[in-house]
């Protein structure tokens, strides 16, 4: 039947021992500067191993810049748009991927240039004798390093590995990548500087720089890099806007060549200014090419008409021909070139209006001047659709918003709806022009048909000759004006600040923070694996840990010996060590006094093998045969025995010969060499240990040697293991239970408590054996727990202090002698 007495979570709980883990710390504070050692040594080589990063930035500003040729009588408009909004364009176009694709092939920026460092490649751009020259239009070995070796000023060889038959090829024009066969090895061969390399798997030449300095001998090293990945790197380019002024943008970039960054950050902005100025001057380029169309048509119609006039004048007098037909003739080349103004302005509203109802890139309109359209609202209304269609156009590359979409598609369709309505109007006040001109042609040409008919001929020529002339004279001069507005154009984006290597701009690598995250990883790893440990360990530390697990008193405190046998006190009598086995012999002799005079019987057991019970069992006998006791050990470990070594004997009889009838006490009994103390082995080990000990001639043996000896001290199998030990407690007049520092769980403790309280283990007591006063243990006692000698000047004076070891020493003595 279960006993409350078995539930011991009732008296006691295991909380975690902070004191024991700091004490652990201390002791183990070797493994922190190991530790810290290996951290600072991997943080030291790290960093000699990182390229040096630099920072380099750019600042450039917008603007909106007026035509200085524009003036409130020029024909062509152009409008970029408000600041505010184009700022954030413009920092989103920075970031685009078509933009930096524009940029990277600008600038051959898939194009690397390499050189062999201490410790890794590094980018040599900027800094190489020689610059690449594609063939664009063929592709390019990707990924591979080729190397390159100049062998004198005019020649240089190149050397690529080859570790397989088939290698990737990529075409920087067409965007394609394929594949080719190559010979396995290293390939090598000679070129010329300059000379075309012409193979299926590199199309090239090199060419040296303005200054290439001394090369001769020196090798470097080249590699075509992917290209969507290298505009994906640059994508990453830093941007961001002035909080105080709006239109100041600076871009940043980082990286370990700073000639790179600097080119490419001057590149960037180059391209931007190139693209934002082709927005801007598209209006006057639609407006250009409309003109050069129209007159290519003009040209061969003025020549018809000159033709003409020369074949008409042949063989006659211009002048009488003329004469009387001048004044007609002046009038209706007025009249037909303002018809002709007219109608093409009638033409262009037509043309607008289908433009507009059936097409949505507005970018591409021509200006309403080239049709003499001078409405002030269609003119401003048409710049405004073609940059916002050009301006939409662009941010499909940058913005991924739908809404900002939806806002531009909203803003072009309301002014689609407004020109429509403006066409319309114009349209109808023309057509009234339209008619009152043909009523005054009608009236001129009925006057010329009262001439002779030489003189009607003459006119109707001259008429269709001024016509075409003041046409091609309109359109030429449309076009002067378009060219002036273009190349008067300034761009919206200007340098601040151009990228420039002043010197500076070291910005990494951040050595601190390695030796930092080393400092911090030297302490953390060393503290998680003493924590597990501590965690782990449910082994007795210290007094405390015992005092706190079980009420049983604790006897005596043994510390770790420093004999070469078990036999400790008997060789160093005047030792630490001796002395706390006195006082346990001095408590033991304190609780015998209690109790009836006789010879008497103390039993020492312990949880599992290793605790020291034999050791403990020895000298203990030692210290009552020192005190001129008669003494003996009884070595009743029958199932591993052991106690007979330190003695120099044979283990062939013992207790067991005597327990089965072979041998008489005296048989069995051994003389030591210490007086007063004799030993009686466990002898052969038998098949049946437990039935031996509980049989009646184990009872008889014991009072044979409670009636021949004052102290019998039995060395009994651990109590944690076999029940051997508690069927000897009937015959005992005390129990000590050997705990041992390090080794001894603290559940054992658990099991013992459940034996006293049950009658099982009665007038026991507690032996902390193997303690070391070390703080990876815990807590400072003494040795001897009854009278507290320690290394103190007391100690000094009375006891053989063990000699300190020099383990340096010892190591160092080692390593020579091997």
């Amino acid at each position: 039947m279960l006993d409350t007495k078995d539930f011991t979570f009732f008296e006691s709980h295991n909380t975690f021992d902070f004191k024991a883990l700091f004490s652990k710390i201390i002791a183990y504070w070797y493994w922190f500067l190991i530790a810290l050692l290996i951290t600072f040594t991997v943080a030291y080589q790290v960093n000699i191993r990182k390229q040096k990063i630099y920072g380099m930035s750019t600042t450039i500003a917008y603007k909106e810049e007026n035509n200085p040729f524009f003036t409130s009588n020029t024909s062509l408009v152009f409008n970029w748009g408000g600041t505010s909004d184009q700022v954030s364009t413009l920092m989103s176009t920075i970031k685009s991927r078509s933009h930096n694709e524009d940029v990277v092939r600008e600038l051959q920026y898939y194009v690397e240039y390499l050189r062999q460092g201490k410790y890794n490649m590094e980018d040599a751009y900027g800094e190489v004798p020689f610059v690449v020259k594609l063939n664009k239009h063929l592709p390019q070995l990707i990924g591979r390093v080729i190397n390159i070796r100049f062998i004198n000023a005019k020649t240089f060889e190149i050397a690529i590995p080859f570790q397989e038959a088939k290698v990737g090829l990529y075409n920087y024009t067409t965007d394609e990548y394929s594949h080719t066969n190559v010979p396995v090895g290293e390939f090598k061969k000679q070129y010329k500087i300059g000379q075309q390399i012409a193979l299926p798997f590199l199309n090239l030449k090199l060419e040296l720089t303005d200054n290439p300095g001394f090369y001769e001998g020196a090798s470097y090293m080249i590699r075509f890099a992917d290209f969507n990945g290298v505009v994906a790197g640059y994508q990453g380019i830093d941007v961001e806007s002035d909080a105080k002024a709006g239109s100041i943008v600076r871009l940043g970039l980082s990286g370990t060549n700073k000639a790179r960054m600097v080119d490419y950050l001057n590149g960037t902005v180059n391209v931007l200014i190139k693209k934002q100025l082709q927005m801007k001057n598209q209006f006057a380029a639609n407006t250009i090419d409309f003109i050069d169309s129209t007159l290519v048509a003009m040209e061969g119609q003025l020549k018809n008409t000159e033709d003409e006039l020369k074949k008409f004048s042949r063989d006659k007098n211009i002048f009488e021909v003329e004469d009387g037909g001048e004044k007609y003739s002046s009038l209706l080349s007025d009249l037909d070139t303002e018809k002709d103004l007219i109608e093409r302005k009638i033409v262009y509203y037509d043309r607008l209006k289908n433009y507009l109802l059936s097409n949505e890139d507005f970018s591409r309109l021509p200006a309403p001047s080239v049709a003499g359209i001078d409405d002030p609202n269609i003119i401003a209304n048409i710049a405004k659709l073609t940059g916002l269609s050009a301006e939409r156009a662009e941010m499909a590359y940058t913005v991924k918003s739908d809404k900002k979409f939806k806002d531009f598609d909203n803003q072009m369709e309301a002014l689609k709806k407004v020109l429509l309505e403006n066409i319309a109007t114009a349209k109808a006040a023309v057509q009234y022009d339209l008619r009152a001109i043909n009523k005054k042609i009608s009236v001129a040409e009925q006057n010329i048909k009262k001439l002779p008919e030489q003189q009607q001929e003459l006119v109707k020529i001259n008429r269709k000759y001024d016509l075409s002339k003041n046409i091609y004279n309109t359109f030429l001069a449309k076009r002067s004006e378009a060219d002036i507005v273009r190349a008067a154009n300034l761009s919206d984006i200007q340098f601040i600040d151009p990228a420039k290597d002043t010197g500076g701009g070291l910005i990494g690598p951040k050595t601190s923070v390695n030796y930092v995250m080393a400092l911090f990883l030297g302490l953390l790893i060393p503290f998680l694996l003493i924590f597990v440990l501590t965690l782990l360990d449910n082994t007795i530390k210290n007094i405390e840990d015992i005092t706190r697990l079980t009420k049983i008193p604790v006897i005596g405190v043994i510390g770790k010996k420093h004999t070469t046998t078990n036999l400790a006190v008997f060789e160093k009598p005047k030792s630490a060590l001796a002395e706390s086995f006195r006082a346990v012999r001095s408590s033991l002799q304190f609780l015998y006094k209690k109790q009836q005079a006789g010879s008497k019987v103390l039993m020492l057991t312990s949880s599992i093998s290793g605790e020291g019970k034999t050791f403990c069992s020895m000298n203990i006998a030692t210290v009552f045969a020192m005190s001129e006791k008669k003494t003996v050990i009884v070595g009743l470990d029958l199932r591993k025995p052991k106690i007979f070594q330190d003695f120099g004997y044979e283990n062939n009889i013992g207790v067991v010969n005597h327990l089965i009838g072979q041998k008489t006490l005296e048989e069995i009994t051994l003389k030591t060499e210490i007086p007063y103390l004799d030993l009686i082995t466990s002898g052969p080990v038998p098949p049946n240990p437990s039935e031996l000990i509980m049989s009646e001639n184990m009872r008889e043996l014991i009072e044979e040697l409670k009636a021949k000896y004052d102290y019998v001290i039995l060395d009994t199998p651990p109590v944690g293991l076999v029940a051997d030990a508690l069927e000897l407690t009937e015959y005992c007049d005390a129990t000590i239970y050997v705990v041992r520092q390090g080794i001894t769980r603290k559940d054992m403790l658990t099991l013992v408590n459940n034996k006293h309280k049950r009658g099982e283990l009665e007038n026991i007591s507690i032996l902390f054996n193997g303690f070391e006063n070390k703080a990876k243990y815990g807590y400072g006692y003494g040795y001897g727990y009854g009278y507290g000698y320690g290394y103190g000047a007391y100690g000094e004076g009375y006891l053989e202090m063990p000699e300190k070891r020099n383990r340096i020493k010892e190591w160092v003595d080692k390593f020579f002698k091997k």
